[in-house]
């Protein structure tokens, strides 16, 4: 996957990475033609006692020396600005690849492994590319390179490199083999470490409320252990990789000196080419050494890189038409389910059942039931979070797998069961309904949502500042933003999901009062927990356990619904009941 990834993301920079090539191979070609002229400045000049001769050619070696430095310059640079871009191209997939996920594909992942794979894994993958561009192209030349340029030196002792190079190269690759098991395995332990530290974050009203603090740093100790434990493992192979690499290498050092000097004793070897020699034997396990380096890095690549495919390679299962249809724009507002049932993957019942029910503009349809009875799930049919597995879905007049989903969409103001605010402000939170919407409109959104008082007691009204999921608001003044935000959009279709559970009665009458006239034009389906939030309702639909058991207004419902009316009596008294 890593090959193929590195094979399709990198076309786009196909110029960048030839000056790599370029600028790396120059600068490997006057490193490695260094120790040469250092050879003929010693043997020639040097032991000669030919002081023009030093002068010559170490203005030769100086300028030798400012190619190989401004070239290795030059292809680090465009190589990291190709790792770069390479990189934020990747995340920019991700999150786009993402965002097209149904909630099924998000579930399967979960959102602390998308989180990781979106940021840890590419940056691993992104550091593999700045090692590739700068020591994959560098390494194997220098070490041909210098394998060639030291039996040129002398091939007496070339056998020392016979040995001392393939040693070098079964050990390393040993260490790495023991490292890759590792690695995978660390991927898995950082994900599971973003999730509880993710949970904890996001739960820590719970935690202090039922006083599970050392519960709960015990649970994330155990996830960190684990985290530390591979990754000690793995430090453990990469720390027995360097000292055994460099014990190779003096051993290799130690022999050239020894076996070299009795050459230089015998003269069949001039003292310029041992240093010469010694000096390209250096460059070979050097080259082998950061070789050694960018493998370490590999086995972690290909493993962030498997994680990031998988990603990349699933589809939603929500998927676009390919010819969609247009909305009927005289059947604005209509909503349809007819015989619509839906199961989750992999399990043994549906969650609905043969649900029918209808909605049409200026009416508003309740939904009711126990809890698990599929109500929320029926409103993510209509908005198409989820497919139908049977049945039919119709907006418009036309199918929701017929409709574009940015055309589904556009006609749909949802406010979820738990209200989400982006961090920013109320305005822009308010702005996601409906960009281009002005200031009095936001105000007149939040005059209906029962929120102008309290949004315009805060210091800076409309731009005062909101938290990552709104965290610095009550939860009552949360799901408030959350109905003016869809109130922005004046959609065709108002669904609310649960949306008025955090106000008090009061406030509950007021905002639905205010919310009739916005919504005349529009059909309006509300599940509700609370009767006295859906009495009102044109229609009232009952589910149980995924089948509607009641349909009708509230009065006929009492009248001869037996689980609407177990639902009343818990909630309201007799006289209650009866209005």
């Amino acid at each position: 996957m890593l090959v193929t990834l590195l094979r399709t993301r990198l076309v786009p920079y196909r110029s960048w990475l030839a000056r790599v090539l370029v600028l790396q191979v120059l600068g490997v070609l006057a490193m490695l033609y260094l120790p040469s002229l250092n050879a003929r400045i010693i043997d020639e000049g040097i032991v000669a006692g030919d002081t023009a001769a030093v002068w010559r050619l170490g203005g030769l070696m100086l300028l030798v020396s400012v190619v190989q430095v401004c070239a290795s310059y030059g292809g680090a640079w465009y190589g990291s600005r190709t790792a770069m871009a390479f990189g934020r191209d990747l995340r920019r997939d991700l999150v786009h690849r993402v965002s097209s996920f149904s909630m099924r594909e998000v579930q399967t992942f979960g959102a602390p492994s998308l989180i990781t794979r979106t940021t840890n894994d590419v940056q691993q993958v992104q550091m593999m590319v700045v090692m590739a561009c700068v020591i994959a192209i560098m390494s194997p030349i220098m070490m041909v390179g210098g394998v060639v340029m030291a039996l040129r030196e002398n091939l007496g002792l070339g056998w020392i490199l016979a040995v001392v190079v393939p040693t070098l190269i079964v050990c390393v690759g040993f260490v790495i083999s023991r490292m890759v098991p590792s690695f995978r395995l660390m991927q898995v332990r950082i994900d599971e470490v973003n999730r509880v530290l993710r949970e904890q974050i996001t739960g820590i009203r719970v935690v202090r409320a039922f006083v599970r603090e050392r519960h709960e740093t015990q649970r994330f100790a155990v996830a960190n252990a684990g985290l530390t434990d591979v990754a000690t493992r793995a430090g453990r192979w990469m720390a027995t990789m360097f000292p055994l690499a460099m014990l190779i290498v003096n051993v290799g050092s130690v022999g050239v000196i020894w076996f070299g000097g009795h050459r230089v004793d015998a003269g069949e070897m001039q003292i310029g080419a041992l240093t010469a020699f010694l000096a390209y034997l250096m460059q070979i396990l050097m080259s082998i050494m950061m070789g050694t380096f960018m493998l370490m890095q590999v086995p972690r690549a290909a493993v962030c890189a498997d994680r990031i495919g998988e990603v990349l390679g699933t589809t939603t299962s929500v998927l676009p038409p390919p010819q969609p249809q247009p909305l009927d724009a005289e059947r604005r507002g209509h909503v349809d389910l007819e015989t619509v049932s839906f199961a989750y993957p992999g399990a043994d019942e549906p969650v609905l059942r043969e649900v029918s029910l209808s909605a049409r503009p200026g009416q508003t349809v309740a939904i009711i039931g126990s809890t698990g009875s599929g109500k929320t799930t029926l409103l993510n049919l209509v908005s198409r979070l989820f497919d139908a597995t049977s049945g039919s879905v119709r907006v418009a007049g036309v199918d929701v797998r017929d409709l574009d989903p940015e055309d589904l969409w556009s006609q749909l103001g949802l406010v979820p069961q738990q209200a989400y605010l982006f961090s920013g402000t109320v305005r822009s939170n308010l702005l996601h309904g409906r960009p281009g919407a002005t200031d009095d409109e936001l105000w007149s959104a939040l005059e209906v949502a029962q929120a102008r008082d309290f949004v315009a007691a805060m210091p800076d009204g409309l731009d005062a500042p909101i938290s990552q999921g709104g965290t610095n608001v009550s939860g009552g003044q949360r799901q408030r933003l959350a109905i003016a935000r869809a109130v922005v959009r004046r959609p065709a279709v108002y669904l609310f999901d649960d949306a008025f559970s955090a106000l008090d009665l009061a406030t509950d009458a007021r905002l639905r009062a205010a919310l009739a006239p916005v919504t005349v034009d529009a059909s309006v389906i509300v599940v509700a927990q609370r009767v006295a939030s859906i009495k009102a309702a044109d229609q009232i639909v009952v589910l149980d356990d995924g089948v509607v058991v009641g349909r009708g207004t509230h009065a006929e419902l009492v009248a001869s619904c037996e689980t609407y009316q177990e639902i009343v009596s818990s909630q309201l008294t007799s006289e209650e009941a009866a209005v």
